[in-house]
This record gives structure tokens, C-alpha cells and sequence, in this order.
């Protein structure tokens, strides 16, 4: 052992010998970490090629920073510098076993997300992971054993060599990339495309820049900025269907986010026994629309995103979360377009006011009231996993909801059925599953847990007298079980999860019931970035005056077209993934494969149009008669939210909130 730990030094002693070592080592694991735990959807050989050398031009790069230093210090920087870049392809792997995505400047900066989520990224981590940090692991028993000694010294020369060589490679990568994908930087929105072309490190640089460019953005835009939004969003409104406009014009709204539920649930039996009972019973309500064919179209911001969306009817970004970068813009959100016509807003959430930054996005939205966990009893029989329960959440929610003064719109973010999924013993009246994956499995016991939840709002809702002139709209907010549990899934469906089927997947269930008005199944497609237009018009407030990127779903000139974040697509006739035309419903590709692009050319000017809308506050230039933007030094949510309501004295606040009455209540208010 000691004469081969001495041959080991002699070897690495050699000049470059340990810096060459170092970066194959580390360019070797990159590349099994490429084909383990990510899927790229390697098409051709010369993607093939390039997932291959791409981890190289960044492994020169970084790893010839440690040349500068001197003796033994440099071994102890390229340690460091292996650590970094290894926790960053960690990070990147765990992150995508459940979003099929990675990680971007943007996420890093949700800090105030990241106690609420270590359960669910615990879950994901397994004890295989050690490979990613056995090379660090070994420099640092290597440095420690001083089997490495000092280098002698490095021309200044010779290190410049290296990071010329690092750029040279990096541009011969990109150009054999642009020739198997034209315009990679300027025109692409899927992430996956940037690693498998560029690199995971080179691709977290280029989304550096791109972080600093949209920054930019705002303080460059001016009015001129909007008239192609303009254009574009008038020569694509839908005219309402007249049978439809102003048939719930005075009723109160009432969201229901439906935390994680993909619409295969719908109908589904588990046993023989239905998972969704009370939502399958509503698939065929006389005063209820379902829509079978809607899909979520979230980013990285998961349910902020869909929020977005179903609010403002433009797209979320491609990079983090509008809601965590983008709070100080200027909206012109469904509660602040209804409170032109009397409406009295208030979203509530079993959780904590500062998740997902809504204590500063809703007031920009324009809600009057915001009842987070401080206003619920947020004790350990009620809670579980992400906040408080639905079932506990539903009652304690009906005294907020009777007594805001009508007409109003509400929301409500439901929590119970969130990755990974667990749920109380006392609260488990449903099988799970037995399909070989655990979170595939308990998906349906939480799935049948909210469905319960549900009945018991509506029978709430009865109860209270609430019903006869409330519309309720229910939506799946984005998919509850990621790639990461296709062999699951395929027993699931009882046929494999090919890219094609998982594009099926991202359909979640959309109800929107009304009260007096005939509903139906509508097989249109459609997605989040509709349901804006679709609501008000119900309402009697016609939209055209609005940016609005999606259109009425029950108008006879719905356009349907559902662009995904990243670029895919899916229409009627043909569903695009990853740039791959497929047939719908057959999902065989299509031979004809240009068949998608007249599709792909308004999927991606969609897009931009809305990124450039968010990323240039654009709105703050837009003016639609008779809207009054939105005064956010109104709404202080730190203050007691029942002030005001119509049963404010019997409200009994269960939570934290009852020292606010009480110090409000004071003539000092101390």
C-alpha cells in the first residue's frame, strides 16, 4: 500500500499531471451524471457528442483558477473548487428529480421557501449520491495523507494557455451546437436544451447573464415597448360567446387551488374504488363546466405561477418565480379589474403571509384582505407537511368568506395533496397505492383526502347561503408526480410514459360552476393563461381593453394553443416536445415534422411578448379606461383583516391573529 501510494505521488507530482487528473475526473462524473439523472432527450449522434465534451471547456475554466495559487495551496483551491461545482451539479440533480428542470439564479434567491420545502427535498435525496462527492472526498484524503506535495512553479504563460484552450473549446461546443440548434441562445426557453448543448456549468453562467440583462430590462423600456404586445393581444381577443357573457355578472368568485391534482384522477378507480367521488359527481353537474382538455403551464414557480396566470393572463418567466422577482411591477390583476365594479377581495392560505413572497405580491394584485396561518390554529393535530390541512382549513376558512362584504373575490390555496405526499393515519380512509413507488402511492390517499375536503366546502357553501350566487372555480395548479416516477406512472396509465405521454399528463382538472347556467363537459384545449378573460367575461366585463395572452374557453373562437413554459406545445391536432412533432391522439411522429411550425412560430412570439411584458414592468405604460391602478400603500396585511368584515364581533380567531384585535382594540393601539 505505501510503495503504491508512493508511485501515486510521484505521478501526480508531475507538472499538470493533478490538474488534468482533477478535470477528467470531474468531467467523467458530470457526464454519467448526465445520463443518470437527467433526461436530455438525446436525438442524434452529434448531441450525443456534444452532452460528451461539454463539461470540458467549463472544467479547464474553473479548475485553472487553482493555478495561480502556490504549493500546497493550490491543491487545497482545486478542493475547493471541486467542492463548489459539485454541490451545484447536486443541487441541479436533486432539484430535478421532482421538476424535470434546473435550477436558476432566481430560485436561489426564494430563501424565505426554503424551510418550508426541506421535507420534500430530503425525500428526494438518496444514499447513491455519495458518488457525486467521491472525487472531493478523495483530494481531500490525498491532501491529507500528503501524498500531494508542492507543485513547482506554473508559468503565468502556461495558466493562460489553459483558459484560451477552456474558450476555444467552449466555441467550437457552440457552434457545432448552433448548427444542430439555430438561435440556441437568443430563441430558447426549454433549460434542458441549454445543458444537453452547453454544459450544466456553462449554462448556469449564460443564466447569470440573463438574470443581469432582464434586470436591465425595466429601466431601458418605455411606452414604444408595448405596442407590439398591444397589437398582438388585439389581433388575437376572442370575442365573448354572447350565451355565456354576463350571466354571473353580481356574484361572488370563489378560487379553489387545487394543490397538485393532474387531471388523470379524474375518474380514475384505485381497486375499484373511486378516487375522486365528489369531483367525478361534478363532471356532470347541471351548473358546471368541466373542462377536460386543460393543461398547467407553470415554470419554476409551481403554484405562484398558476396564480399568475389565472390572475393576470400573461405567462410565467422562464427563469424563477414572478412572484419572488418581479413583486414591484405593475399589474392589472382580476381583483383590481373587478374592483372597478364593487368588488372586495381576500385571499386565504393555511400558511405563512411571506411564502412565495404573497404578502407583497397580492397587494400589487390589488387584494383588500390576506388571511394567512396567523388567522387559523396552526397546532400540530391540524397541520401536516406544507401548512394546515384542507379539511381544517375548509371550516375555519367559512366565517372569513360569510362575512366579506358582496360582492367579492376569493381565493383559496389548498396544501394537503403536496409532494411527498403524506398524510395522518386518522385522516386515512382511502388504499394507497401499489404501483412500486412510494410517493406514487400515497398520491391517491392525499388526492381522496381533498376530494373529501371539497364536499364538505360545497356542503359549507349551502349551508351558509352562499351557493345560489357564488361561481366556484376549481383548478389543478401543476402536476403532482414528475418524470422522475415514470415506471410508476406506466403502471398508473397501464402503458409506458413516453415524451408524448407525459406531455398528456400536464392536463389538470379545471371546474368552474355557475350558478343558473346550464354547464357541460367543453373539450376545448386550453390552459391557466385563459381562465382570466374566461371569468370576467362570465362576469360581464368584456376584456379587449386588457393585455391578455389567453382567451375566452367558452368562446366559438377559442384559440387553442397551449404553449408550455419551456416552449412545448400542445393543440387539438399535434403535441410538440422538445422539438419533436407528434400526432394527436396517437402520439406516432409526425413525417412531415414542419408540420408544427406554423404552431412553434406563435408559441414562441407569445412568449417573448409576455416576458417582455413582465420583465419591462411594461403595464405601468398601459391604460385601460376605467381601470384605476392599483395604490398598494392601502393594504397593510400586518393590521386585523376581520375589521370590517359583516360578522366581525363573532368571528372567535383561532390563531395568532387575535392579538392583532386585541391591539387594535386599544385606544393606543400598544
Amino acid at each position: 500500500m505505501k510503495q503504491l501510494l508512493m508511485k501515486c505521488q510521484e505521478q501526480l507530482n508531475e507538472k499538470f499531471v493533478l490538474f488534468f487528473f482533477v478535470v477528467i475526473v470531474f468531467w467523467l462524473k458530470t457526464y454519467i451524471a448526465y445520463q443518470v439523472d437527467f433526461s436530455l432527450g438525446i436525438k442524434n449522434a452529434m448531441q450525443q457528442f456534444l452532452l460528451f465534451i461539454n463539461p470540458i471547456s467549463s472544467s479547464l475554466f474553473f479548475f485553472a483558477i487553482a493555478l495561480f495559487f502556490k504549493g500546497r495551496g493550490r491543491y487545497w483551491a482545486m478542493i475547493v473548487i471541486n467542492l463548489i461545482l459539485s454541490i451545484v451539479l447536486y443541487a441541479n440533480v436533486v432539484y430535478y428529480r421532482f421538476f424535470d428542470d434546473f435550477i436558476t439564479l432566481p430560485v436561489l434567491f426564494q430563501t424565505q421557501n426554503f424551510g418550508e420545502v426541506s421535507g420534500s427535498a430530503w425525500s428526494l435525496m438518496k444514499v447513491t449520491d455519495i458518488f457525486y462527492f467521491i472525487d472531493t472526498i478523495l483530494l481531500i484524503v490525498f491532501a491529507l495523507c500528503k501524498v500531494l506535495k508542492p507543485q513547482e512553479y506554473v508559468k503565468r504563460r502556461s495558466i493562460w494557455i489553459v483558459f484560451a484552450s477552456a474558450i476555444f473549446i467552449f466555441i467550437i461546443n457552440l457552434g457545432l451546437a448552433e448548427s444542430d440548434r439555430p438561435q440556441l441562445l437568443s430563441r430558447t426557453f426549454d433549460r434542458n436544451y441549454l445543458v444537453k448543448y452547453l454544459g450544466q456549468y456553462n449554462y448556469q453562467l449564460y443564466d447569470i447573464i440573463q438574470n443581469s440583462m432582464s434586470s436591465a430590462q425595466r429601466a431601458f423600456a418605455d411606452s414604444s415597448d408595448l405596442t407590439d404586445v398591444e397589437n398582438f393581444t388585439k389581433a388575437n381577443y376572442t370575442e365573448p360567446n354572447p350565451k355565456y357573457f354576463g350571466k354571473g355578472k353580481g356574484m361572488n368568485v370563489i378560487y379553489i387551488s387545487m394543490e397538485s391534482l393532474q387531471n388523470f384522477m379524474i375518474n380514475y378507480k384505485l381497486d375499484g374504488k373511486e378516487v375522486t367521488p365528489f369531483l367525478n359527481k361534478l363532471t356532470h353537474d347541471k351548473n358546471t363546466f368541466y373542462f377536460d382538455n386543460f393543461f398547467h403551464q407553470t415554470g419554476q414557480g409551481k403554484t405562484s405561477d398558476a396564480e399568475f396566470m389565472m390572475e393576470n393572463s400573461l405567462f410565467p418567466l422562464p427563469q424563477g418565480s414572478v412572484f419572488t422577482t418581479k413583486a414591484q411591477n405593475t399589474y392589472q390583476a382580476a381583483p383590481a379589474i373587478l374592483k372597478q365594479y364593487g368588488y372586495t377581495s381576500a385571499a386565504l392560505h393555511g400558511n405563512n403571509a411571506s411564502f412565495w413572497n404573497r404578502d407583497r405580491m397580492y397587494k400589487a394584485f390589488g387584494y383588500d384582505k390576506f388571511f394567512d396561518a396567523k388567522y387559523y390554529d396552526m397546532s400540530d393535530k391540524n397541520t401536516l407537511n406544507y401548512g394546515l390541512k384542507d379539511k381544517p382549513f375548509v371550516e375555519e376558512s367559512m366565517p372569513y368568506l360569510e362575512g366579506l362584504k358582496q360582492p367579492y373575490y376569493a381565493k383559496m390555496i389548498w396544501l394537503s395533496n403536496h409532494f411527498p405526499f403524506p398524510l395522518d393515519k386518522e385522516d386515512q380512509d382511502f388504499p394507497a397505492g401499489n404501483f412500486g413507488d412510494s410517493v406514487v402511492n400515497n398520491y391517491f390517499q392525499t388526492a381522496h383526502y381533498m376530494d373529501e375536503a371539497l364536499e364538505q366546502f360545497f356542503t359549507n357553501l349551502k349551508k351558509s347561503g352562499l351557493y345560489d350566487h357564488t361561481i366556484v372555480v376549481m383548478y389543478g395548479d401543476h402536476y403532482g408526480i414528475s418524470e422522475n416516477h415514470n415506471d410508476a406512472m406506466a403502471k398508473v396509465m397501464g402503458k409506458p410514459i413516453t415524451p408524448y405521454e407525459n406531455a398528456q399528463l400536464q392536463r389538470v382538472p379545471l371546474f368552474i360552476h355557475v350558478p343558473g347556467v346550464k354547464g357541460k363537459v367543453i373539450h376545448k384545449y386550453g390552459g391557466e393563461v385563459d381562465v382570466r378573460p374566461t371569468l370576467l367575461h362570465l362576469l360581464g366585463v368584456d376584456t379587449k381593453d386588457y393585455i391578455s395572452f389567453g382567451s375566452d374557453l367558452l368562446s366559438d373562437k377559442h384559440r387553442e394553443i397551449v404553449p408550455f413554459r419551456n416552449g412545448d406545445f400542445v393543440t387539438p391536432k399535434y403535441t410538440q416536445v422538445k422539438g419533436v412533432c407528434y400526432a394527436n391522439p396517437t402520439g406516432e411522429k409526425v413525417k412531415d415534422q414542419k408540420a408544427c411550425a406554423p404552431y412553434d412560430n406563435v408559441v414562441k412570439k407569445e412568449l417573448e411578448l409576455s416576458d417582455n411584458v413582465v420583465y419591462g414592468d411594461l403595464l405601468r405604460f398601459h391604460k385601460p379606461k376605467g381601470f384605476k391602478p392599483v395604490d398598494r400603500s392601502q393594504y397593510d396585511y400586518s393590521t386585523d383583516q376581520t375589521k370590517g368584515l359583516t360578522n366581525e364581533d363573532s368571528i372567535k380567531i383561532p390563531g395568532e391573529a387575535a392579538n392583532l384585535r386585541e391591539k387594535n382594540s386599544r385606544p393606543d393601539g400598544n
